[in-house]
């Protein structure tokens, strides 16, 4: 169950990310106000995961999947330049919270 908070979370806080970008540097109101609701819950969800996820892993899984995926939206919806390093940095990112899930099995 922690987990399905942390990947909550993570999808709000892209939300407030992509909020941001829609609120024209504050201009306008409903993308605005929608910035600190969904930043508000996403640190719910993270605070809730928190109760039985490491700090380290939790954190670096929301921060990582979270920039990975505004990434992906940025590429896609608001038509951002694709580059090659964007591509592989996405990569590195996932890898590395792979990485850390990972270590949590090892012997």
């Amino acid at each position: 169950m922690h987990y399905f908070y942390l990947f909550i979370a993570i999808i709000l806080e892209v939300a407030g990310t992509t909020s941001m970008k829609l609120s024209g540097g504050f201009s306008r109101l409903v993308p605005s106000v929608m910035i600190f609701i969904f930043y508000g819950l996403s640190f719910a969800g993270l605070t809730l995961a928190l109760k039985k996820i490491d700090v380290s892993v939790a954190y670096a899984i929301w921060a990582g999947l979270g920039t990975a995926l505004i990434t992906v939206i940025g590429l896609v919806y608001f038509k951002e330049p694709a580059t090659l390093l964007k591509i592989i940095s996405i990569g590195l990112i996932v890898i590395g919270v792979v990485g850390l899930n990972l270590d949590g099995y090892a012997p």
